[in-house]
């Protein structure tokens, strides 16, 4: 499985470029107006896990290595970005190359930074980016509809795909994401081939204000909040000024400044976490002398498939996993205590692998 990306999308100055540079201190362009971000900037992030540290400690290891995540930082869409607007074409094309949508939305005042549309309104806004992606989904799927009916004429196996695209331009056409559009299995399978930019997982970003601190609480918030909730998704206010902020500073001092605002992780941390959830993404680890690391695999991976993100080899001779639980090794303090208090179980090809499960394969 390839690094699994989300996209960082959002009307031009609602705070992406900040968020991104915090999360990455890649110091990608972040000015006060628009279409500063043209090319994605792309940046690795490390999933805070402080499992991780603990088991190095028991195991002795040279090496931490985390899971991580990639961002992309694409441009500010605006309203007419289907129809090309503000180099709207390339902007769709980065979104389509993702795996899921991180959506900053401007839930502060402050007339400091320009609103492109002149005034603060997260519903609006939320609403022309999703409209966007509705029509160039639309554009797509009447383009791909055409073709698909016409070659059903000689093909008959095609003719789901056409009463598919046609459900699908209906749903569209409502002004509504595919995410909400109930599909069975079998008709999820025929539209693998069309990749839809509003079939996308959405985790809306409420960037909030420094005042609005600890709570990060205010109308705006609350508005998107029940928006949000009734599409069925995830709102997560941060503070994108702070978080630039916090950034700059060691791990110590990022503690103390986070205990002087009442606040008692960093909402990069709870960003990166939130985006693994969204994708469906757990780790399970692995330690030694050499190294402990985290290995990101899709909930719902079994033994044989997660060993194959450590080796293709590993997966192909494979003869056993041996798993014992983060938790015993903590309490038995390290691999050989837990598999001497009878911890440790051995566990075939087709087991499904738990977030925080120590593994050790055994294979030819």
């Amino acid at each position: 499985m390839a690094r699994l990306s989300c996209g960082i999308v959002g009307l031009p100055n609602v705070g992406k470029s900040t968020l991104f540079n915090a999360l990455t201190k890649a110091g990608a362009a972040s000015s006060n107006y628009p279409f500063c971000t043209i090319d994605p900037n792309v940046g690795v992030v490390a999933l805070h896990d402080p499992r991780l540290a603990v088991l190095a400690k028991l195991s002795e290891s040279r090496e931490i290595i985390p899971a991580t995540m990639q961002f992309v930082d694409i441009a500010g869409l605006v309203k007419g970005a289907s129809k090309g607007e503000g180099l709207g074409n390339q902007f769709l094309t980065h979104i389509r190359e993702v795996d899921a949508i991180v959506h900053v939305v401007r839930c502060f005042e402050g007339g400091d930074v320009i609103h492109v549309e002149g005034s603060v309104d997260p519903i609006r806004d939320v609403q022309v980016i999703n409209l966007e992606l509705i029509l160039a989904d639309l554009q797509s799927a009447e383009n791909s509809f055409a073709k698909v009916e016409k070659q059903a004429k000689s093909k008959k196996e095609l003719v789901p795909t056409v009463a598919l695209l046609k459900k699908v331009i209906d749903h569209l056409n409502q002004e509504k994401p595919l995410r909400t559009l109930p599909l069975t299995i079998e008709e999820k399978e025929l539209l693998v081939p069309y990749p839809f930019l509003t079939e996308k997982k959405v985790l809306y970003v409420a960037n909030v204000s420094e005042e609005e601190l600890p709570h990060m609480e205010n109308i705006h918030v609350q508005k998107l909040r029940e928006y949000v909730l009734a599409e069925g998704n995830e709102l997560l206010p941060i503070c994108a000024k702070l978080e630039s902020e916090i950034a700059e500073l060691s791990e110590e001092e990022q503690k103390e400044f986070l205990d002087s605002v009442g606040l008692s992780e960093t909402g990069l941390n709870r960003l990166v976490a939130a985006s693994f959830s969204m994708l469906g993404l757990i780790t399970y680890l692995t330690t030694g002398e050499m190294e402990t690391r985290a290995w990101t695999i899709s909930r719902g991976t079994t033994a044989v498939l997660a060993a194959g993100k450590i080796h293709t080899d590993i997966q192909k001779g494979f003869i056993r996993a041996e798993i014992i639980s983060y938790e015993d090794v903590v309490a038995y303090h390290g691999r050989l205590g837990a598999k001497e208090a009878g911890k440790l179980r051995s566990e075939g090809k087709e087991y499904i692998v738990k977030d925080g499960d120590v593994i050790l394969f055994l294979h030819n």
